[in-house]
């Protein structure tokens, strides 16, 4: 168990390192196909690493802790569809061009300088500041079975998640200031216990890559 739970901390570390703000800043001032190419070599190496992770994992014999049954299958059911809601509400609000990798590449390819991220408020960012981890966090703990083994990777992947949120408030403050300071006031993080909000902030926002 520990050699597994070593093998998500090092893919947890390598996936929100190579996402720091010093790292992106470094990124940009280099230039060229590095700043380019390097959301989308991101995305497609964060995918490939977690492959072995996954063989690890599921290679290991396990021995079931709890299933979502009977009754349970409602608050199961519950916790699926907000997470769908919640991935489908980031996919309409998130630049997913600019989320894969693709819109930097065009830049590149075209030689234009490298689009900024856009920052919106709108749609399920009025009911949480980050949708994709809160849903994230309920896919997780709606998956069946929960066993010894996944016990392990769902408990450091949901701590990865709230930290992953927390750095990346980290760095949205950094980067605008008193607009996300008030954004953070009006929205919760990650569970919408304030239902939709009115959000209307005076000026737009972006970060850049």
């Amino acid at each position: 168990m520990i050699p597994l739970a070593l093998l998500w901390i090092t893919w947890c570390a390598l996936h929100s390192v190579l996402i720091t703000r010093t790292v992106t800043l470094w990124v940009e001032r280099r230039g060229g196909w590095l700043a380019g190419g390097y959301r989308l070599g991101y995305i497609v190496f964060s995918c490939l690493s977690l492959v072995p992770v996954l063989v690890c994992q599921y290679s290991l014999p396990q021995q079931t802790l709890f299933l979502w049954q009977g009754w349970g299958r409602i608050p199961q059911g519950l916790l699926l569809g907000y997470a769908l809601l919640m991935f489908l509400g980031g996919k309409k609000v998130y630049d997913m061009d600019w989320f894969l990798g693709l819109s930097q590449w065009r830049s590149f390819r075209s030689r234009v300088p490298v689009q900024a991220k856009p920052i919106r408020f709108h749609g399920v960012l009025r009911l949480v500041r980050h949708p994709w981890y809160s849903g994230g966090l309920a896919f997780l703990w709606a998956l069946n079975p929960l066993t010894d083994v996944s016990l392990t990777a769902r408990i450091i992947l949901s701590l990865y998640l709230v930290i992953g949120a927390w750095l990346e408030e980290r760095k949205l403050v950094a980067a605008l200031g008193d607009l996300y300071r008030d954004y953070q006031r009006a929205v919760p993080m990650l569970i919408p216990w304030k239902g939709m909000v009115d959000f209307h902030p005076d000026r737009a926002g972006s970060l850049r890559p």
